[in-house]
């Protein structure tokens, strides 16, 4: 497993004393409200304030003075130690743990790899399948048997995932 989560990206300065505006990558965009610190390139940097907007958090981090420093910054994600993140509800799943798992039916069916979650009301995983085909399908509590982190496997319904996939050309 990672031992850093990206939790935002840094998308632009935000005035003229050195805030960033960030883009969560997360679905509880409060908790930046409870962060304290981040790695952005590999350095431990402070949170020094969080404003939650309706699609972006405005931060302000230790090391950022002005508007050109955090120019300097676009594009970067902020990272947390595993340790540090939000416990997940039952049920939920880190994105990064869910790229990489194979994908098998409850027929014991080889599917693929998922390579991409895309999130939306419910995330759209995006599988390179063994044939080389590219497979999409939705999250859906009906469609999995179960979803095994540690052994990096994700069980499916063979039936219910025919009803709600569709395969890229």
């Amino acid at each position: 497993m990672e031992q850093f989560l990206k939790v935002g990206v840094i998308v632009k300065p935000q005035g003229i004393k050195g805030e960033v505006k960030v883009q969560p990558l997360t679905d509880d965009y409060s908790r930046f409200k409870k962060l304290k610190t981040v790695f952005i390139d590999g350095e431990e940097r402070k949170i020094l304030s969080a404003k939650i907007g309706v699609d972006s958090v405005i931060l302000a981090v230790s090391g950022i003075v002005d508007r050109n420093q955090a120019e300097l910054y676009r594009g970067k994600f902020l990272l947390v130690d595993r340790q540090n993140a939000v416990e997940l509800k039952k049920d939920n799943y880190f994105i990064v743990d869910i790229i990489g798992c194979r994908v098998v039916t409850d027929d014991d069916e080889q599917i693929g790899e998922v390579i991409e979650v895309t999130p939306a009301v419910r995330d759209v995983f995006t599988v390179k399948c063994f044939s080389g085909k590219i497979l999409r399908f939705p999250f859906l509590k009906d469609l999995l048997v179960s979803v095994d982190i540690e052994n990096k496997t994700i069980t499916v319904k063979d039936k219910r995932l025919k009803e709600v996939s569709c395969y890229e050309d």
